[in-house]
């Protein structure tokens, strides 16, 4: 109010002097803070809007294959779901030499000599990450050998291309598992399909033999022919699939399928 006092102040005496008359208008209102508000309120609209596309996509992959509407329920719900459960199938003893440090005071330490100590690797499998995908690709099959010798050796030379490639790519990190890259499998399963099954009369059989090589190559390349390094990291469990939803296995061969559907219809 100070300020707009002594801006009245001044038109008056600018009025005097000139004879004109001075138009002065009082501060605006300050606006509400709705910027502030506004960004937090996008981020957690984001938030809530990404599991909700993410079941579409689950929806409209396992649409492209040859799966009832019921079935494609219960396969989504079972990788949903069943990413929650580990089957343990084997356990690997295993001897680890550990040092001792003593130091009940915090003044001085009394490290004793290495112990072995016999521990084990529990390997099992995932349901939701590696066997309802593997049932799924056990169903396809049977369609794609009815379609004739072409998609067969079609489907054959996918799988072992994105065998060796995941092979190649993944590496065995201590304490995590196996990583590789997430582009490698989908592409690599997409490409393969797309080139040698191009011609439109392999439109309905593109998506399931995407879907099968995508989740071979994660499934044998990266896990099962890495198993024996694997074995050799100080892990407490080497869960195959073990990310479930968000495994490599399934999200390669669920991207798959989607690219290669969405490029059929």
């Amino acid at each position: 109010m100070r300020q707009y006092d002594a801006c009245r102040t001044i038109g008056s005496f600018v009025e005097k002097a000139t004879g004109n008359p001075v138009m002065s208008q009082p501060p605006l209102a300050p606006r509400p803070p709705l910027a502030g508000c506004l960004v937090p309120a996008l981020i957690l609209l984001l938030l809530c809007l990404i599991p909700v596309y993410f079941l579409r996509f689950i929806e409209t992959a396992l649409g492209h294959l040859h799966l009832t509407p019921t079935q494609a329920a219960l396969a989504m719900f079972g990788i949903l779901f069943g990413s929650l459960i580990n089957i343990p199938v084997y356990r690997i003893p295993r001897d680890e030499e550990v040092t001792y440090v003593w130091d009940p005071w915090g003044l001085s330490q009394m490290v004793f000599p290495q112990v072995p100590i016999r521990r084990e690797t529990i390997i099992a499998v995932n349901v939701g990450g590696c066997v309802i995908p593997v049932l799924v690709a056990i169903w396809q099959i049977r369609f794609i050998v009815g379609a004739g010798p072409w998609p067969v050796a079609a489907l054959l030379v996918a799988m072992g291309a994105n065998i060796a490639l995941s092979y190649r790519m993944a590496r065995p990190m201590p304490g995590i598992g196996i990583v590789m890259p997430a582009w490698v499998a989908p592409l690599t399963a997409i490409g393969t399909t797309c080139l040698l099954l191009s011609e439109p009369q392999y439109d309905a059989i593109r998506a399931p033999v995407a879907f099968v090589a995508g989740i071979t190559g994660p499934l044998v390349g990266a896990d099962l022919l890495h198993l024996r390094r694997v074995l050799r990291l100080p892990v407490g469990m080497l869960s195959i699939g073990g990310a479930g939803t968000l495994d490599g296995i399934v999200l390669s061969g669920l991207l798959a399928a989607l690219v290669c559907g969405w490029m059929a219809s």
